[in-house]
């Protein structure tokens, strides 16, 4: 079973849309969507949710008031000022650290698991499907990224496919480090402008130079820019990354969107047959992988 990543050094750049599109060309595959903070790949797969598990990402502290002494320590450990004045945690500002409980002469402090979102598993037209919603300001995305990952490779494996598919995150943050650790590629999305080639390189450096992953990018809508296209290309040359392709602007794209469609469902002669010659040039690679 080989892990495909996609990613991208930002948003916006057309990461899920690729993703989707795979979708459409791959048949031995479970997909996933590790973009826990910002989820939206559900949006395009309408997915038929078979499964609901709550996600416990980290710990909160509460103050149980018959106990408490209102001795003010825990005021007086709390880097986060979360304590109010009346001896009340605040949770939103609570950084589930646990001093105020440790430090509690009167041990009135509660520290209990605090569920930060849900996880998902549901069936698509396309085939199985893992995702993962966390809450508004919740932690540990990392930690959910990683079992939104486990749960893919378990179906994966009970159903003997070939491929997990992932829409991982953008940027170079802990979501992103989850995502791609001890995968078998990755694809970064970029655009043809000055901050896409700057965030192809942090995002490159973080895949290829420092987990050696085999790294391929793609330029989505490389007609607007063919000089900065070609800096891209240079770049991937210069520094062992596989320059897979590079889809034209087409308003063709965000129609499909807007229908809850991928790029196949909705027809786009040109930007399919871009993705189909990109697909095939991951793949060739990936079988390379278990050749060796």
């Amino acid at each position: 079973m080989k892990e495909l990543v996609v990613i991208s050094g930002k948003g916006g750049t057309g990461k899920t849309t690729i993703t989707a599109a795979l979708a459409s060309l791959i048949n031995d595959k479970v997909m996933a969507d590790c973009d826990v903070d910002a989820a939206d790949l559900h949006l395009i797969f309408d997915p038929d949710i078979k499964k609901q598990t709550d996600f416990y990402g980290g710990k909160l502290a509460t103050i149980r008031s018959e106990d408490c002494i209102s001795c003010g320590k825990c005021l007086e450990v709390c880097q986060f000022d979360a304590v109010s004045e009346d001896f009340i945690i605040d949770p939103i500002a609570c950084e589930g650290c646990g001093v105020c409980a440790w430090f509690c002469p009167a041990e009135a402090i509660d520290f209990k698991e605090h569920q930060n979102g849900y996880m998902y598993e549901s069936e698509t037209r396309f085939g199985p499907f893992v995702h993962a919603k966390l809450g508004i300001a919740e932690e540990n995305s990392g930690k959910l990224v990683t079992l939104v990952r486990k749960k893919a490779k378990e179906i994966a494996q009970k159903n003997n496919f070939e491929y997990t598919i992932i829409d991982g995150s953008p940027g170079v943050g802990c979501p992103v480090i989850s995502s791609i650790a001890g995968s078998n590629a990755v694809l970064i999305v970029t655009e043809p402008t000055k901050s896409g080639i700057h965030d192809l390189e942090r995002v490159s450096q973080l895949s290829r130079t420092h987990f050696g992953i085999p790294t391929f990018v793609c330029v989505n809508k490389f007609d607007i820019n063919i000089d900065m296209t070609k800096k891209i290309k240079d770049y991937c040359e210069e520094n062992d990354l596989v320059f897979a392709g590079k889809i034209p602007y087409d308003t063709s794209i965000t129609k499909a969107m807007v229908q809850g469609k991928n790029i196949f469902e909705y027809s786009s002669p040109v930007v399919e047959e871009t993705i189909r010659s990109m697909w095939t040039i991951i793949q060739e690679s990936l079988k390379n992988e278990k050749a060796d």
